[in-house]
């Protein structure tokens, strides 16, 4: 079997098979040293897979004796050979992996377990079978599922799984249509069958051969036809901008699949003249299937009716009921008028009905063609019974009342007509009654709706579509009643707090503008005698708050549910360090706990008694009862496990640098050595203590040993520090006196006394304890003297000296003179032979490292006085320990040993972001003299210091090496600390560390774990170097591979982790970067070297014939021993991969590569950390348990936001977002049962989800947010996504406000399209009516009220301006009624707009992760950090996006950048970033107040003025000042200068064609229109129907003007206009002018100028002499003209195709010009005042920044001297 040709050197012959390369095992020759291969289950597998046995051997293509079941397929079916080799590795290692997983294992390890296969198949052929009966048709699976395990039974289950994986393997684009694949599977199966079954065909008497075959036939035959019709649809939607209703997207081709009309038109082979295949013209192409996606903001109402149904009928009755005025509603309701009244809420509902079925028609209609005429029929039919019951209340109403006032009261007949109106009103809602019913019991309704019977399918067709997904999604009855008890609080609280503080208030004012009598108009009333309008402006202020308020009440009540919920997890027990020592001794218990398994014994671990013993002995562990650390001493090995994965978590820090050298020693658990009797704790637990025993001993003098040893025992840390530091000091006497000297001996009695003295309880009595200090401080002095780096042997003699005379003369109790010493033993025989030591010390050497390590920690115990609360310094590293602590002691399931585990895979998408900083990217300076290195080295400084202190350990002499020889440390230093692609790989790659680890664990016996121990104690002298600078650098290096426990690995820890863990990379482009030598290719192939568990994928595209192109899906590693990439599968595609949206695309290529049960999706922005990878194999056992009714599909796993530290906005950020993805997530996932996908460190059940149209979708721009979808399809398919708590990841965000803005824009732009899908459509009609209404507002729903909110302000302002400028106010400020309704309304939108009912979830966390004070103090320092204004204007930019995406469309990906440097940001890109989403809209809310200031009778008294109006002033503010508050130095007078003439000179410039729009004006006009051009008739409607409002300005203000002299007739409106029309003219004449005059005869230019002045003066002399004109008017009336040129603009730009080739549009463009100029300057001002003023710049950067940086930045700027000023 010859391989395709590599790139190498040509070779005379075919390389042997051996050479072939291989992912992860050689699955082609078992004989290969890998580690992998010594499991018997690998070989059970591939045995069972070469049992082709008597099978037919297929007629063509050579058949070979090595050759399995997939070659048997590929060649019969026509497979591309690199897909059978990678299917091959897949299903081997599956099939290995579950086998080792079997509980008990099976009784003949060497063949293939048929249960393990049974499971599999039912597994991944689940959706199939389910299609199957869907559909009515036969499964094509012929197995009988009886236990009978026959040999051809297992070959044919694994016939059946190979052939499914081989289709999905080479299925391109189509894996994105599931159902699509199961009717490929489906025939293909039929197929199989005919040929296991040796059917003869008919034709030509041979036996039956598959329809296609041959070489890549199935890629051409059956992918490409399907395929290019995709490619047509995607291509006819002219790059995502034609409306969706135009073509098919990836879900309407799935759904042509989930009829039976795919059996009938499709057949098989696929018939290429089908009409499924006709993509363009009318003709009888398939049209939309399943759900047609129309742009409207109805879709809101479609998908959601039965909350909008619930809003309106409340608030119908509520009014009817406030209306009598009476104190509570039951008095009201007492009234039979009123009760009756109430009734006319059924006209409401069946009235909605009707426009929800005439909706239906309008936007479905496309789907009705010939092949679906029933539902036509169905929509039809729907529409007439809603209008016939419209009809059937009308008449039965109208008979009550006719009743009832024929007989004048309510006779016995007009209540019996009650009574017949209620018994229709039964019958309309019996339907709703069956639904509360199937509510309460939901096991029924999933079995009505699972099973695929006809009689169930008849009842249902009326009220829905029947459709493959969304069925059966209801939950168990436990948590059926969780998430109704917490939607009834939230709906009682919203309903009684809208009653009584919204509606009733509002009845008293309404009535009395309703009866004011003759107002006195001010302008022309069309409509004379009423005053409903301006009612009903009061009004709708209320309505859009009583229309969102439940988004606060749900904001409230969820963050104290999540609060509740994270208590019962066991959140924040752990804070702090100090926290941490406490239970330190439980600590080591609690790991072995949780992260190693148990031995397991036969019985399973499901049962009762085991859960309950657990849950007694997690009591135990957290409360420390029974005290298990005493557990620790006797049974060493666990205090070894312990350590060892202890320092290795420690080592990892050390790596990362976030701690130092010198913490290293305080925090690690050292081995035990120099016979100590204790468990050694590390440092900074045993600080202070022995100081404090000593104190002890002073203060007992005179009692009883046993008295004294309780009294320190009392703290378990104390009793160590004494027992340790007393037998290291009599280990260190031993080991620097010489061996056999006499002063070996005496010192060797005196301990034996000592110890005696012990044993027999009498050392108070033998020894004085108030010698102890001196003793204490000469100790000191001696080991103060062993760790200098230079030692003098003779001081040590003189310490020693001074030692034994307190040893001989204070301590012992009586006397002794010196014969009896000697007689003893402790003195010298000879005292003559000098001084006692003198000939005796013998220090070790220096570079006995493990000996002065010992040292340095006995001089910690014997010396430390402080509490070492600031131990380890840094932030970050105090909180990973403490996270990492506090989550040992919450619940998690049993860890496995490694070898039983789930595998899992990691798949990251990559295009071209950063991999690792360059040299230059690191030194470059922006125009502060910035440069990254110097930010990060502020920003992180003690990081810095100890990557120097760890550089000059591993043999750099000066800080300038840093840039030569130690410039790969440089760089990644700096990555591991942006977001860059190598930080998220050292992340990852953590998992294979701690797999390799735990694996080590499980399988080494106590000797190697205690000898492991010592052989590292020995190997530490090599590989730490001191301390001290002066000694000479060590000459080995601490490099990553020679982490402690990897020393002691025997091997086959290799084998293991590799096949439960495999990264895949998808950078989809590496191809073209190798080509083009790109360095971020080299760095890719940097990262592969280093991570032998990296895989990259990729996309690579070869140049055939003249234009035609083959495109491949590659996957490559680093080949350690060749010593380069070599290439392990290249399979090839139908044609380009990206059809959809990039990501998901990306992501689908590369699915194909990843192996395992679980795959975790993670983004280029994350980060891992190693002591989370340990808890990885818990986290994946929760795939076994049941959360409610269901087991997991997707588990959700906390983030920590790890960017929050650079700027106070990045910690706005980080703060709102940490609160969603873990309070948040928390109560989505329980109780409310609604959690999606949103993060990415979710983990997919992989088989699950690749059955099922994989991990994301992919359709243009309705799949805009890929990942949510994954989250809908998953929830709609009936699967579970829970949230885990003990295990995070880090994840970056955005920084800068650009960069923030952009990222919300997409979310908002986002959650428009996903109103308008099929996912939410259905999510919102198969959800009960509780989950619907968490589902709505926690996606959809929340972008939809913080438009309200937006909407509201505008409503109040316009509102208050219409009664302001008509007159309505002066006859109401007799009545202040309304003012406190109004009141109510107002302060509940500040509340919103603050961010309050944002804030509180982040306090509600902050208070339960890091304490109360804690967390209202990080609020207060948030608000004077100005975050309301921060929260405002992201209020703005999301309902702008949401919105506009709503009307029009025109959402695209945006790239949000994931730089850090802070760098000043110019106006003129601030103003093209915010003009049209803030500021404009800021200036007419500006406008509006100012003019209501003057013209509203109320504005006369400041103190109502203030009171109505502060909270629009403060959106107003916040919306034009915050782009420039947190701009780095936004504030600095020099630059604001430089800004304004940059701004000029942008909006000036009239460059080429091609200019960008950061370069050009016009271009950036043209581009901000953009949206109208995708837009809709309804689209072009609305926006035309929004301008008109800047026309009301004109209207209201012409009246107010002197010259019109209090007249209030049309004719004065009408004439108003002619001065637009004469402002145009003469500006026309001028443009005239000057274009024809002002280059050659520039003094007629001048002259018409001239003549336009004089006119003007003479106007308005004339009009002030004649008129009642004022000169205060020219004021007044410019606000009024140009908001009204403003509108002519917006509305010149819809009608731009009809205008732009007139003579108009030049004039439209250059008023648009002007029109900019004027909004610049207004937002410019504000801007350039501050910047003016002196100190605020200081104290803007003082908010922005935190000190350490705000300091740095201004020595910097000094030091530069203002780089642009040279």
């Amino acid at each position: 079997m010859s391989l395709r040709p590599r790139h190498t050197p040509p070779r005379a012959a075919t390389p042997p098979r051996e050479e072939e390369p291989y992912n992860i095992i050689p699955v082609h020759n078992l004989l290969a040293d890998h580690p992998s291969l010594r499991f018997p289950e690998v070989r059970a597998a591939v045995a069972a897979l070469r049992a082709v046995g008597n099978l037919r051997r297929p007629p063509f293509g050579q058949w070979r004796p090595h050759m399995d079941l997939l070659d048997w397929l590929a060649i019969f079916f026509g497979f591309q050979k690199d897909n059978v080799r990678n299917q091959r590795e897949h299903l081997v290692l599956h099939l290995a992996n579950a086998q080792m997983r079997l509980t008990p294992p099976p009784d003949n390890i060497d063949t293939l377990d048929a249960t393990v296969l049974r499971r599999f198949r039912k597994k991944l052929l689940k959706n199939y079978s389910s299609w199957c009966s869907y559909l009515g048709k036969k499964s094509n699976i012929w197995i009988s599922d009886n236990r009978r395990v026959g040999d051809p039974d297992l070959r044919r289950e694994l016939l059946f799984v190979s052939l499914y994986l081989l289709i999905w393997g080479e299925a391109a684009n189509l894996r994105f249509v599931p159902e699509c694949i199961c009717y490929i599977f489906h025939n293909m199966a039929g197929e199989l069958n005919r040929i296991l079954e040796d059917y003869i065909d008919e034709n030509t008497g041979q036996p039956v051969m598959p329809s296609i075959s041959g070489e890549n036939a199935f890629l051409n035959f059956v992918v490409k036809p399907i395929y290019e019709t995709i490619r047509c649809e995607v291509d006819n939607s002219r790059n995502g901008t034609a409306p969706h209703s135009a073509w098919r997207n990836y879900d309407d081709i799935n759904e042509y699949f989930w009829s039976r009309r795919c059996f009938e038109k499709l057949k098989w082979p696929p018939d290429v003249g089908s009409n499924f295949f006709v993509t363009v013209g009318k003709g009888k192409h398939v049209g939309k299937t399943g759900f047609v996606e129309q742009r409207s903001f109805w879709n809101l109402f479609r998908s959601f009716d039965r909350l909008w149904i619930m809003l309106v009928l409340f608030l119908q009755a509520a009014i009817i009921v406030a209306w009598e005025e009476k104190t509570y509603p039951w008095q009201a309701l007492e009234d039979r008028t009123v009760q009756v009244r109430v009734l006319t809420i059924l006209f409401t509902w069946s009235g909605m009905r009707f426009l929800q079925s005439l909706l239906d028609v309008g936007m479905q209609y496309r789907l009705v063609s010939r092949e679906t005429k029933m539902l036509g029929v169905r929509m039809v039919l729907k529409c007439i019974v809603a209008a016939a019951w419209i009809v059937v209340f009308g008449v039965f109403y109208g008979r009550i009342w006719t009743q009832r006032n024929h007989d004048k009261k309510w006779s016995k007949q007009a209540n019996d007509r009650v009574v017949n109106f209620l018994e229709v009103v039964f019958v309309f809602i019996i339907p709703e009654l069956l639904a509360i019913a199937l509510f309460i019991l939901p096991w029924i309704r999933n079995f009505v709706e699972n099973t695929n019977w006809r009689i169930f399918y008849m009842l249902s067709w009326w009220f829905q579509s029947r459709s493959f997904v969304g069925r059966g999604l209801r939950e168990g009855l436990v948590d059926n009643i969780k998430y109704s008890f917490f939607w009834v609080l939230v709906l009682a609280t919203k309903f009684c707090f809208s009653y009584f503080l919204q509606i009733k208030p509002m009845i008293a004012p309404t009535k009395a503008v309703l009866d004011l009598k003759n107002v006195e108009y001010e302008w022309h009333q069309f409509f004379h005698d009423s005053n409903r309008f301006a009612a009903g402006l009061l009004w709708v202020p209320v309505l859009l708050i009583y229309l969102m308020d439940i988004q606060i009440w749900y904001s409230i009540y969820s963050s104290f549910a999540g609060a509740v919920v994270g208590l019962f997890a066991h959140l924040g027990e752990i804070r702090n360090m100090q926290q941490l020592k406490l239970r330190f001794q439980f600590f080591a218990s609690a790991i072995q706990f949780n992260l190693m398994p148990e031995e397991q014994l036969l019985n399973a671990t499901g049962t009762l008694k085991s859960k309950f013993k657990d849950a007694i002995h997690r009591l135990k562990l957290r409360y420390g009862l029974g005290r298990p650390y005493r557990k620790l001493e006797s049974n060493q090995v666990e205090a070894n496990k312990f350590a060892l994965i202890w320092n290795e978590i420690i080592l990892s820090f050390r790596e990362e640098d976030i701690i130092s050298d010198k913490e290293v020693e305080l925090l690690e658990l050292p081995q035990n050595s120099w016979n100590v009797r204790v468990i050694r704790w590390p440092c900074f637990l045993l600080c202070n203590e022995l100081l404090l025993a000593l104190s002890q001993a002073k203060e007992l003098v005179n009692d009883t040993d046993k008295r004294l040893y309780n009294k320190i025992c009392k703290s378990e840390y104390r009793r160590c520090a004494v027992i340790e530091a007393y037998d290291s000091v009599k280990h260190l006497l031993s080991v620097i006196i010489k061996a056999n000297s006499e002063e070996h001996s005496i010192v060797t009695v005196l301990f034996q006394e000592i110890d005696h003295s012990l044993e027999i309880e009498k050392f108070t009595k033998t020894f004085t304890t108030t010698a102890l200090p001196q003793l204490h401080s000469k100790l000191i002095k001696l080991v103060d003297l062993l760790n200098k780096p230079v030692k003098d042997p003779n001081q040590v003699v003189n310490t020693l000296q001074a030692l034994y005379e307190i040893a001989i003369r204070d301590l012992f109790k009586d006397r002794r003179d010196p014969k009896q010493l000697e007689d003893d033993g402790l003195a010298p025989r000879n005292p003559a032979s000098g001084l006692l030591f003198e000939n005796a010390v013998q220090l070790p050497d220096t570079s006995n490292e493990n000996f002065y390590r010992q040292v340095r920690r006995l001089h910690t115990i014997l010396t430390s006085r402080d509490s070492m609360q600031n131990i380890p310094i840094n932030l970050e590293a105090r909180r990973r320990i403490a996270f990492f602590s506090n989550s040992l002691f919450m619940n998690m399931p049993h860890a496995p040993q490694v070898e039983k585990m789930m595998s899992f895979s990691v798949l990251t998408p990559y295009y071209s972001e950063e991999v690792i900083y360059s040299k230059e990217q690191l030194r470059t300076e922006n125009e502060d003299g910035v440069s990254i290195l110097y930010y990060l080295q502020t920003i992180y400084d003690d990081e810095w210091k100890n990557f120097v202190e760890r550089m000059r350990r591993e043999g750099m002499i000066k800080d300038s090496d840093m840039w030569t020889d130690k410039l790969r440390d440089l760089r990644l230093w700096a990555s591991y600390r942006g977001q860059t692609l190598s930080r998220t790989v050292r992340g990852m790659m953590y998992y294979y560390r701690a797999l390799k680890m735990l694996a080590f664990l499980d399988s080494a016996s106590e000797m190697d774990i205690r000898e492991g121990s010592r052989e590292l104690v020995s190997m530490r002298q090599d590989n730490l170097g001191s301390f001290n600078s002066e000694s000479l650098p060590s000459s080995k290096n601490l490099s990553r591979a020679s982490s402690s426990v990897s020393l002691l690995f025997k091997g086959h820890e290799y084998g293991t982790a590799l096949m439960k863990f495999t990264y895949v990379v998808a950078c989809q482009i590496y191809g073209t970067q190798k080509e083009k030598k790109d360095p971020h290719a080299e760095e890719i192939l940097y990262l592969m070297k280093n991570n032998e568990a990296l895989r990259v994928a990729y996309v690579d595209e070869k140049t055939t014939g003249r234009d035609e192109k083959e495109y491949y899906s590659v996957l490559v590693k680093y080949d350690q021993q060749l010593e380069k990439e070599v290439e392990i599968y290249r399979v090839k595609l139908p044609g380009p991969l990206k059809l959809g949206e990039g990501k998901p695309e990306n992501q689908n290529h590369a699915i194909i590569f990843t192996r395992g049960d679980a795959v975790q999706t993670i983004d280029m922005n994350q980060d891992n950390y190693f002591e989370e990878a340990l808890k990885m194999r818990n986290l994946l056992e929760e795939y076994r348990h049941y959360y409610g009714i269901r087991k997991p599909t997707i588990l959700g796993v906390r983030e920590h936001i790890f960017t929050g530290s650079v700027s106070s906005l990045a910690w706005f950020m980080s703060a709102q977002e940490t609160s969603f993805v873990t309070l948040g997530q928390r109560v989505l996932a329980n109780p409310l049962k609604v959690r999606m996908h949103y993060g990415h460190p979710d983990v997919f059940d992989r088989f699950w989800f690749l059955t099922r149209g994989g991990i994301s979708k992919a359709s243009r721009v309705i799949n805009i947010s890929e990942d949510i979808f994954a989250g809908f399809n998953c929830t709609l398919r009936g699967g579970n996504v829970t949230h885990h708590e003990y295990v995070q990841v880090g994840k970056g965000r955005d920084v800068g406000l650009n960069q923030v803005s952009m990222f919300e824009a997409k979310v908002a732009s986002g959650n428009g399209e996903q109103i308008l899908s099929r996912d939410v459509y259905r999510l919102g009609h198969r959800l009960d009516f509780f989950r619907m209404l968490s589902f709505f507002y926690t996606t959809v729903g929340f972008f939809f009220n913080t438009m309200m909110v937006v909407l509201t302000v505008y409503a109040f302002l316009w509102g208050r301006l219409y009664l302001a400028l008509s007159g309505i106010e002066n006859a109401m400020e007799s009545n202040s009624d309304n003012n406190k309704a109004l009141g109510t309304i107002l302060n509940q939108q500040f509340v919103i707009q603050l961010g309050l009912f944002t804030a509180l979830p982040m306090i509600v966390e902050n208070s339960l992760e890091h304490g109360f004070l804690q967390a209202i103090w990080d609020f207060l320092t948030m608000q004077l950090q100005l975050s309301s204004v921060f929260y405002t204007f992201s209020m703005g930019t999301r309902s702008h996006f949401f919105g506009r995406t709503i009307l029009h469309g025109g959402a695209k990906y945006r790239a949000t950048g994931r730089g850090f440097v802070v760098e000043h940001k110019s106006f003129a890109e601030i103003y093209r970033l915010f003009s049209r989403s803030h500021f404009v809209k800021a200036i007419e809310l500006g406008l509006i107040l100012v003019i209501y200031a003057t013209h509203s009778p109320v504005a006369t008294d400041t103190f109502v003025y203030i009171a109505l109006t502060i909270t629009s002033w403060f959106l107003v503010a916040s919306w034009v000042v915050a782009p420039f508050m947190f701009n780095p130095s936004g504030f600095d007078w020099l630059k604001t200068v430089y800004d304004f003439d940059d701004f000029m000179n942008w909006i000036w410039y009239s460059g080429s064609v091609f200019a960008k729009a950061e370069q050009s004006w016009e271009r950036w006009w043209y581009e901000e229109q953009d949206h109208l051009k995708v837009t809709g008739l309804w689209g072009k409607l609305l926006e035309i129907i929004l301008d008109l409002r800047f026309f009301f300005f004109q209207y209201g203000i012409v009246y107010q003007l002197g010259i019109s002299a209090g007249n209030s007739s049309i004719a004065v409106y009408l004439l108003s206009w002619i001065y637009v029309v004469v402002v145009s003219g003469i500006y026309a004449v001028v443009v005239y002018a000057r274009n024809k005059y002002s280059a050659k005869e520039h003094i007629y230019y001048r002259l018409v100028q001239f003549l336009v002045i004089i006119v003007a003066i003479l106007v308005i002399v004339a009009l002030l002499e004649f008129t009642e004109f004022k000169f205060v008017d020219i004021l007044t009336s410019l606000l009024a003209f140009l908001p009204t040129g403003w509108g002519l603009i917006l509305i010149a730009q819809v009608f731009r195709p009809f205008l732009q080739s007139t003579i108009i549009w030049n004039g439209v463009v250059a008023v648009s010009r002007l029109y900019d100029i004027l909004f610049g300057v207004i937002v410019m001002t504000p801007v350039a005042l501050l910047s003016w003023l002196p100190g605020f710049q200081n104290m803007q950067t003082r908010i922005l920044f935190n000190e350490a940086f705000s300091r740095g930045l201004r020595i910097s700027q000094i030091v530069t001297g203002k780089k642009s000023q040279s």
